[in-house]
């Protein structure tokens, strides 16, 4: 049993609980709004490719931007275990202990916990190419560990492993909340401040020192209420 993947799952459970009302496992949202965790991937899949240089008209020198890159990969894991949680939920196939179960049976799992190979030695329209695949098997209705495949190799081509993966879910999960509790879902929250986007400011927080939970919660919170 991968502890990491269990606390991860566990954290985007109880998130999707706060954001969405328990109801969620069903598809629908407390405001009676439609979900629908394959539409996510492919969108946040297609952000995550505007993050190479893939057009040929436009800046064809610039450098694949690798800390976004990251912020998308961690934004796209969100949904992939919503869709593992609410598949295994309404098709009645077991508990939390079974999603990871079937996640470290991906035929990828072993390699993404080992030390990852550095995304700069790669064709990066190759790596786009990959992540196109996902997109497609999203849109094609995919089974989950299919999706799940496409997900371990997608962040393995980009330079994450599992260690990455949970550093940056995990921070990522806190100001998702953080959202969620100043007005993200009503429009009221404001993403950017002086002049940088909160997932910027994050990031630069994590590579300045470790922090917990809670020390990156009232962290942002400091920020926020200095620019609000």
């Amino acid at each position: 049993m991968n502890s990491k993947i269990l606390v991860m799952l566990q954290l985007q459970n109880q998130l999707n609980d706060a954001t969405n009302g328990e109801q969620w496992v069903d598809g629908v949202t407390k405001n009676q709004k439609q979900i629908n965790w394959r539409r996510c991937i492919y969108m946040e899949c297609a952000e995550l490719i505007d993050s190479f240089n893939w057009k040929h008209w436009k800046d064809i020198d610039t450098p694949p931007d690798w800390d976004n890159i990251t912020i998308e990969l961690v934004d796209i894991w969100h949904f992939v275990m919503s869709l593992g949680l609410e598949y295994y939920n309404t098709e009645k196939l077991g508990t939390v202990d079974d999603i990871v179960r079937e996640l470290t049976d991906s035929q990828y799992f072993d390699a993404f916990c080992l030390e990852p190979e550095h995304p700069d030695d790669k064709d990066a329209l190759l790596i786009v190419s990959v992540i196109e695949h996902f997109m497609r098997d999203a849109l094609d209705g995919k089974p989950f560990y299919k999706l799940s495949d496409d997900f371990f190799e997608s962040a393995l081509q980009c330079g994450l492993n599992i260690d990455i993966l949970y550093k940056y879910y995990v921070a990522k999960n806190v100001l998702n909340k953080f959202r969620q509790d100043n007005g993200y879902k009503e429009g009221t929250y404001r993403k950017v401040w002086n002049g940088k986007e909160d997932n910027v400011f994050l990031m630069e927080m994590l590579e300045a020192e470790p922090m917990g939970i809670e020390a990156i919660y009232l962290a942002l919170e400091r920020e926020y209420r200095a620019v609000t």
